[in-house]
């Protein structure tokens, strides 16, 4: 990207979030974002929390009261920081386990070792909506006698045949922030299989997130803000010269959102903020079909490029229809990947990195995350050092992906 292209063109946001229009916003109407998403999902019921990551700390503590003598839980080493935050704030153990060669998907064998009495939970993970294999590792963990959480925080939408994904789960919960598709800022879906699960998810809910007005209110700010700035003409202000300006000091970490809080915000979602879920839910259908088939296109123009993979759905899988918020792309090496990303990354035409390291490898996250050997979790670490993020944003032209696609085959 050329200098004049950085000062001129509106900044590409890093994923396909769906825009809010001003009817969304009135204070009437129904607020039952709850049920809207249940019958979205196809699910028989469906809590609203604060935000995905509430909903897991909800159900790891579940859980863990109904099972107190297991305390660890297994995540995918390349995951959200955020994972690891939950698992801290329930007072559990974590455990990272390697992933598949070059794949999102566990590798089985690394699983079964971490498996055994003291599992709690096991954290497959539909990682930048693209749908993994859950029903090996239902196997493993139920071996085992743990349950099943599935992390589709990025994957609403993403279907198996003709379910959603996370239903055939003990406990799976979507993300609803910002660049997840359907957003109220900060929310999340928590939904459970068993009709006793549910029951003690909601009882744990409503102990842990009460309404607090100071929150509420910040996030109802927040959401006014996402629906004036996150368009073309706003998202320079928003998302583009704050992330300029952590690139100018270096900071991968805080350039690609993975510098978190260790607070964990829990409170209920306020009627106004639902009700603007529900009127966005109406058009959320629409906006995915349109991004998989802009997705399924760049896709194959991108894999079209020698020396890149594009992540896809896990072949284990029949059926697997992911969601498009992101294309994820491996270079060859991570001095290719470093190479694009110098050229790409704040130059405004969406490309990004989906975290910058395992969980392992963050400085900032030593005091709740287990120490890892540098010969441990390779692939892991492997896909770290080589992924790439390319927006699926309807913003990202035909001609802006076109100079991503050239640039990308003379980095590779």
């Amino acid at each position: 990207m050329t200098e004049k292209t950085r000062k001129t063109d509106f900044d590409v946001p890093p994923t396909a979030g769906l825009p809010l229009l001003k009817t969304d916003l009135g204070w009437r109407g129904d607020a039952d974002l709850a049920g809207a998403l249940a019958r979205f999902i196809g699910a028989p019921e469906v809590l609203v929390e604060c935000s995905g990551t509430s909903s897991l700390v909800i159900a790891l503590t579940t859980l863990s009261r109904m099972a107190p003598q297991r305390r660890t839980v297994v995540v995918p080493a390349y995951t959200c920081p955020l994972v690891a935050l939950a698992v801290a704030r329930c007072g559990l153990e974590l455990a990272l386990c390697d992933l598949q060669p070059q794949s999102l998907d566990l590798d089985p064998a690394a699983l079964a070792a971490l498996c055994g009495p003291d599992t709690l939970a096991v954290l497959p993970t539909h990682l930048g909506g693209r749908v993994s294999d859950v029903a090996r590792v239902r196997i493993l963990a139920r071996a085992v006698g743990a349950w099943v959480i599935e992390d589709a925080a990025q994957a609403l939408g993403a279907k198996v045949g003709r379910r959603s994904v996370g239903l055939d789960s003990d406990i799976a919960f979507f993300s609803l922030a910002v660049g997840k598709g359907l957003t109220i800022f900060e929310g999340g879906a928590l939904l459970a299989r068993d009709a006793g699960l549910r029951q003690k998810l909601r009882e744990v809910s409503a102990e842990l997130a009460p309404p607090k007005l100071g929150w509420e209110l910040r996030r109802s700010a927040e959401l006014l803000g996402y629906a004036a700035l996150y368009r073309p003409s706003g998202l320079r202000r928003a998302y583009g010269n704050p992330l300029r300006r952590e690139l100018a000091k270096g900071d991968w970490v805080a350039a690609a959102g993975d510098d978190f809080d260790t607070d964990i915000p829990m409170h209920t979602v306020g009627r106004w903020r639902r009700a603007v879920g529900v009127r966005a839910l109406a058009r959320l259908p629409a906006f995915l079909a349109s991004a998989a088939e802009r997705g399924r296109r760049r896709a194959a123009r991108l894999a079209g490029i020698k020396g890149l993979k594009v992540m896809g759905d896990s072949p284990a899988v029949t059926g697997a229809a992911g969601s498009w918020p992101v294309l994820m792309v491996l270079m060859p090496d991570a001095a290719s990947r470093d190479l694009a990303v110098g050229q790409l990354w704040g130059a405004g035409c969406g490309v990004s990195l989906p975290f910058v390291h395992t969980l392992a490898d963050y400085q900032r996250y030593d005091a709740v995350v287990p120490a890892a050997a540098p010969g441990a979790l390779p692939n892991a670490r492997e896909l770290a050092s080589r992924l790439l993020a390319v927006s699926n944003s309807p913003w990202l032209d035909e001609t802006r992906f076109e100079q991503v696609c050239q640039l990308l085959r003379r980095c590779a």
